[in-house]
Parts: structure tokens; sequence; C-alpha cells
């Protein structure tokens, strides 16, 4: 009988956030599961890890969920790294991250708990996708997403990926029936166009609120921003070698004083 793989469950919402309950559920019936998820929010965090202070790991038992569970105090980052190095007896087949609350397409991804996961996975030779909803709400649907997860998961564990490379996967707020199937994309060239707003709080010291508004600067159909527009699931290719490789030639033209 073939052995089972072997999926590591993280996100950036924390462990009891119903987003990552959902894709317990879906990789339950994929194979066997190990969850290391934030013991509270991370959003946000991007590749942060937890260098100047201690870690904190519990074994955990949440709703129907796995036995192995555990709730890290450590960022979406460590909680994959101490996974991968200290709790499972074997390298995971497929590390899974989300479904995070909101979209982490576009530029979002530099930003991303969720898809920094996926990513220090995908550092660690681990085939890894981030999955995400876009949608903030706590309460938000994930119906519509569990078909989609299971599919794309179950092709990268039968046809693996390039090395160096993870999945950005993001769906779109809508009704299964109404979500036109999946997109192979580019990240869409966007910005937030940011200002902090700034308050008195009751004392009279002041502080300052970040907001924003997404702003999408590319109109091409082979987007990732266009896809979610219209009606796709995203699903985009990213890696971590963050080489500039076309500059490399234009670089070495300059004179530098030595």
């Amino acid at each position: 009988m073939s052995k089972k793989p072997l999926i590591l469950v993280t996100n950036d919402d924390g462990i009891t956030a119903p987003g990552i309950r959902t894709l317990i559920e879906v990789m339950t019936t994929i194979g066997d599961v190990v969850v290391v998820a934030p013991d509270s929010p991370q959003s946000g965090m991007g590749h942060a890890i937890t260098i100047d202070s201690t870690l904190h790991v519990e074994k955990v038992t949440i709703d129907n969920g796995p036995q192995e569970e555990y709730s890290c105090s450590g960022t979406p980052a460590d909680c994959v790294k101490f996974g991968v190095k200290q709790l499972l007896n074997r390298r995971p087949d497929l590390c899974v991250s989300g479904i995070n609350h909101g979209s982490n397409s576009s530029i979002n991804v530099i930003y991303s708990g969720t898809m920094s996961a996926a990513i220090e996975a995908g550092v660690e030779g681990i085939p890894a996708i981030g999955f995400s909803l876009c949608d903030y709400k706590w309460s938000a649907n994930f119906e519509a997403c569990k078909a989609y997860v299971k599919s794309i998961a179950k092709n990268v564990l039968e046809n693996g990926l390039d090395s160096g490379t993870v999945l950005n996967v993001n769906f779109p707020k809508l009704d299964k029936k109404h979500i036109k199937g999946i997109k192979i994309c580019r990240q869409a060239k966007a910005n937030w166009e940011e200002e902090f707003d700034k308050r008195t709080n009751p004392q009279g010291r002041e502080y300052y609120w970040l907001t924003g508004k997404f702003v999408n600067l590319d109109y091409g159909e082979d987007t990732d921003e266009w896809a979610l527009s219209n009606g796709f699931v995203s699903v985009v290719p990213i890696q971590f070698d963050l080489t500039a490789h076309h500059s490399i030639q234009e670089l070495n033209t300059w004179k530098f004083e030595e």
C-alpha cells in the first residue's frame, strides 16, 4: 500500500482562523496532515523570523482537526522552520499556507505572511502553495475554494514544481457557480498609495494609523488582477531568487573606483 503524502499546513491569520480550518479539512482528504500555525494573527509580517526572543510551541486540539497540531508564538516563517527542523520525522511532500483572509495578489505578495510561509518551505526545497481569498472578513465563506484547493494541491504532488518556484493562488470573492475556472498568470504591476492618518489618544499623545488605496497600474489580460476581476482563480508561479538578471550586463559596464 502506498504511503500517504505528508502535508505541512500553516497560515498567518492564526491557528483558529476559518481559512486554515478549511484548508486543514481539504488536506486531510489528500494526505497525513501536520499543522504548525501562529497562536495569534501575523498578517503583514512578510518573511520576518524570531531571533531576539524565545519561541513557544504547544500541541493543541481544535474542532475535529488532525492529531498533530501545534500553536506557535512565532511568525509564519518560524512555523515552517520549526515544523521542518523540529517536529516532523520526515520531510513534508507539500507545504500549504492559508487560506488567507484577504488578497495576496500583485504587490501584496511582498508583505504577506501567508506567502512568506510558503516561500520558506520553497527555500527548504519543499513544494509549496499559498492560498488566499479576496475577502478580509473573519466570516468569509471558503466553500467555493475547496475543490480548487484540492485540485491544485494534487497537481503539485503529482507533477512537482520547478526548483525555486512557489505557487501564489488567489480566489475571487464569488460563489462556486460564478467562478469561471483557473488562470495561470503573471503578477500585476500595482502598488499602494499610502498615507499615515494622524490621531490623538485620550492622553493627548499623537499616533499614526496606516491607510491606503490599492492602485492597479497594469491592464494586461494575463495578470492576476485581471483574472480575479473577471471571475477566475489566479495562479502565479513566483520565485524567491530576487536577482534582477536582466540588469547584470548593464551593471558590468559601470566604472567602479577601486
